[in-house]
């Protein structure tokens, strides 16, 4: 083999390989023109806050270090991470402006959109265009649930950014993010939907987009966009251990944010639907022992007093299959298609009841404050009792699945004797120390008797198969 081949044969691989990756990165998205464009419209939010708020000044401890926070779902904002924490000084006012995050402006005169986390508890809030002008904000509303807030500057004439669709979403999408990552403004950074509708720990109202783009502290209220330019998303929060980005981030959809910001404009404040119902997921198991072929629905722990849930009929233990024609295939999803219901609307519900599909009607209320809510919840009480569990009624359909004639269902397993002893939520108790549990109220009662300090027996079906558990309550 001579020598000029072999130079051939290299200089024809040599191209290809420059042909392949000029192919490959024609393919990659150009963000620039839409950079140009909106940046205008992102503003950096600071704010004043004079002297500390009743209640503490919500610093961690001295010689706290912020990096051993638990692996939680954080919010990104100035005051979380930060030298603030070590060593504050007794006498430290916070009346210097802060910069905590970002905004867009949605309307020319003068509208902002960002988190409610990033203006929460100031005194005053600071706007900063990108021509570097600042200007004081009005706060017109907030709304803790989805951690949105509505601002007003006077102004006239500004750069607004254009609004998108974000129900039609899809993973895999470019997305990209404009904001002021510590203090950075107008940082870029871009990626893909990682997953849409997402429900996060303790954000019940919020079905969250899911991206890896990357996000960090100063990008909370900021847009997420679409190649066409078009805001789909407000960035909120991200998934981390140290309070810096780990490849997930989360953000509000912009659908559901303008639902909220047009009742901020009106009202100042945000009415959601409400059924009054605990629910939790339908497992594999609890499936089967309901007579489901997959896990779907919302089961129905709890009906609150007096709420559309009880005047419509509900009971506990009803699975809800579907919510004004739309299927509801994890627990989760049901609070985000009732709180974007107007108070008042009248839906109709598909639920599972003793292994039967049933419509049932129901007029949506108001969600009530969280203290509200609270005090219901207090006025109610627990059903929990010395086993530490809660139980349902039976159902008939299990009754003859399984021959058995009487017996409740465990919905709920706590720590304490029950967890103990082994007991599993689905678990039907039959019998309780030698007497016959036929309802729950038989079952109550009988509880309340219960010895303590020594072993009782527990009868149980688990899944068709009886069996016997000790059990002892401490004295």
């Amino acid at each position: 083999m001579n020598r000029g081949y072999l130079w051939r044969s290299l200089g024809v691989f040599v191209a290809l390989l420059l042909l392949a990756r000029a192919v490959q990165a024609s393919q990659l998205p150009d963000f620039t023109e839409l950079v140009e464009e909106a940046s205008p419209a992102i503003v950096n939010i600071s704010t004043v806050q004079n002297g500390s708020k009743k209640g503490g000044s919500g610093r961690l401890p001295e010689g706290y270090d912020p990096e051993q926070l638990p692996e939680i779902f954080k919010h990104f904002f100035g005051e979380r991470f930060g030298d603030q924490y070590r060593n504050p000084g007794p006498n430290s006012k916070r009346n210097a402006p802060k910069s905590l995050g970002s905004g867009f402006i949605i309307s020319d005169d003068g509208y902002i959109l960002t988190n409610n986390h990033v203006v929460k508890d100031a005194d005053e809030i600071l706007v900063r265009l990108s021509d570097r002008s600042e200007m004081e904000a009005e706060l017109i509303g907030a709304d803790p649930r989805s951690d949105l807030a509505l601002l007003k500057v006077d102004a006239e004439g500004l750069p607004t950014v254009k609004l998108g669709n974000s129900d039609k979403l899809k993973s895999g999408e470019w997305v990209l993010a404009i904001g002021s990552p510590f203090g950075f403004d107008h940082t870029v950074t871009a990626g893909i939907v990682s997953a849409t509708g997402r429900s996060l720990a303790n954000e019940n109202y919020v079905p969250f987009i899911q991206t890896d783009v990357a996000i960090n502290p100063g990008n909370s209220g900021g847009p997420l966009f679409n190649l066409d330019g078009e805001v789909v998303g407000i960035n909120s929060q991200i998934y981390t251990r140290s309070g810096g980005f780990m490849g997930l981030s989360f953000a509000i959809p912009i659908t559901m944010a303008m639902e909220v910001v047009d009742q901020l404009k009106d009202k100042g404040h945000v009415a959601r639907g409400w059924l009054g119902v605990y629910i939790q997921e339908v497992s594999k198991n609890l499936a089967e022992s309901f007579g489901l072929d997959k896990p779907s629905g919302a089961l129905v722990t709890r009906v609150t007093e007096n709420s559309p849930a009880e005047d419509a009929g509900l009971k506990e233990g009803d699975i809800i299959l579907r919510f004004n024609d739309q299927s509801v295939g994890f627990s989760s999803e049901l609070p985000h298609l009732v709180g974007r219901v107007a108070p008042g609307t009248e839906v109709k519900l598909n639920i599972l009841r003793d292994g039967h599909e049933e419509s049932v009607d129901l007029l949506v209320g108001e969600l009530p404050a969280q203290s509200e809510l609270a005090s219901r919840n207090k006025r109610q009480g627990s059903r929990e009792n010395s086993l530490a569990v809660e139980v349902m009624p039976l159902e008939d359909e299990r009754k003859a699945k399984w021959n058995i004639t009487g017996g409740v269902v465990v919905r709920k397993v706590l720590p304490g004797p029950g967890a103990d002893a082994g007991l599993l939520i689905g678990d039907v108790i039959t019998s309780l120390n030698g007497q016959d549990i036929e309802s729950v109220d038989s079952f109550e009662r009988v509880v309340k008797e219960l010895p303590k300090g020594k072993f009782i027996r527990m009868r149980i079906v688990r899944r068709g198969s009886s069996q016997y558990l000790p059990i002892k309550i401490e004295s």
